[in-house]
């Protein structure tokens, strides 16, 4: 099959995941024709650089984070809002400059605003750029036109409408290696993402047919970020049946790997970094000794041998596109996964959660109000 939306029915998540090649040149145009601002934006000298979201939003940072760095020439931090909100004053802690990148599908998330608004106050000269699915949003409201800030609204058809982010996450993501310069060669980047769908359902259904009660994520580097996303998206669009665990590619063996049992499916995100990679298919053959050579999957190998024999999802490494760009390609394997696996379960993969007890915007937060002198 060379459509997961055929392939998986005709959900909305379903088609905002095969969507996303397609979509990534519409997010360059959208990143192109903010260029003037951004560039005014983070071309002041030497800001210090945060990258902040919640949930899937968060990981967008952490996956782009390396990158930027490297870009960039300085480090780059990814801050969660859940984060920010609940304690200020640990970001804000000297008199730099901050410039915010916020990341976020819809804006409506109440962390989204309050950190944005907290940091605004607390840090002298902050500026803010927002990258947003939701042009309408509360956080893009709250920005647009402001003189210290940058609102870059992506396409529409990344506001995903299905329950869990997907379109919004790579969105997101490669607008963010954009903005910032990074040279990212995004034709060649959605011819791969095409042949990554091409082979999709095969693998996913390869995985949620041997009914792992536990799905465990690794990756180095920025593939960890990209871990803890593919983690996330198991347990929402499973409903949590099926548990997803994340970690670094050599933190798992330190307490971690004893959630390892029979019903355990290992997913290892190979990295295109040939250094990372030595310790990536490490650890993959490690865990074909630990639960046998049908329950490793590692991702972007090719040559099964390599791994022990464990089973290879192939993602294409085109050159011009950085670390963070693999990750937009090797996060579709688990967006498919996770489908595959919701689908198997008998879930509504588009509403999960019929009784509202995870919600698409988060609810049931409350914003107190921060008080510094309140900081011992």
């Amino acid at each position: 099959m060379h459509s997961s939306g055929r392939r998986f029915g005709g959900s909305w998540t379903a088609r905002e995941i095969e969507q996303q090649p397609a979509t990534w040149p519409r997010v360059a145009d959208a990143v192109r024709r903010a260029r003037p601002e951004i560039d005014k934006l983070i071309g002041l000298p030497g800001p210090r650089i945060v990258l902040t979201g919640a949930g899937t939003s968060a990981f967008v940072g952490e996956v782009v984070a390396r990158d930027l760095a490297r870009h960039l020439g300085r480090p780059v931090e990814a801050i969660a809002t859940t984060e920010i909100v609940a304690d200020p004053a640990a970001v804000v802690v000297d008199d730099r400059p901050i410039l915010l990148v916020s990341f976020a599908r819809s804006g409506n998330s109440p962390e989204s605003v309050a950190a944005a608004d907290l940091l605004d106050r607390l840090a002298p000269g902050l500026r803010h750029l927002v990258i947003t699915c939701d042009p309408g949003g509360q956080l893009a409201r709250r920005w647009s036109g402001a003189g210290n800030a940058v609102v870059v609204a992506l396409p529409e058809e990344v506001n995903d409408r299905g329950f869990a982010m997907t379109s919004s996450f790579t969105g997101m993501a490669l607008a963010a290696l954009l903005a910032f310069g990074v040279d990212v060669d995004v034709e060649a980047l959605a011819r791969a993402g095409a042949a990554v769908l091409a082979g999709a359902a095969e693998h996913a259904s390869a995985i949620s047919g041997a009914k792992p009660a536990r799905l465990v994520f690794l990756g180095s580097g920025p593939l960890r970020g990209l871990a803890r996303e593919a983690a996330l998206k198991c347990l929402e669009l499973t409903r949590g049946e099926v548990v997803g665990i994340a970690d670094s590619s050599l933190g798992f063996r330190h307490g971690p790997k004893s959630v390892l049992d029979e019903r355990t499916v290992a997913v290892v995100f190979l990295s295109p970094d040939p250094h990372a990679r030595r310790y990536d298919a490490d650890i993959a053959r490690e865990l074909v000794q630990s639960l046998g050579a049908e329950r490793v999957v590692v991702v972007g190998g090719e040559d099964a041998t390599e791994f022990g024999g464990a089973q290879v999802w192939p993602v294409p490494s085109p050159s011009r596109v950085p670390v963070a760009g693999h990750a937009l390609l090797a996060v579709i394997t688990a967006q498919t996964t996770a489908l595959a696996c919701s689908l198997a379960l008998g879930i509504t993969p588009d509403n999960p959660f019929p009784d509202g007890e995870v919600n698409r915007v988060v609810q049931g937060v409350v914003i107190h109000e921060f008080a510094p002198s309140e900081v011992s």
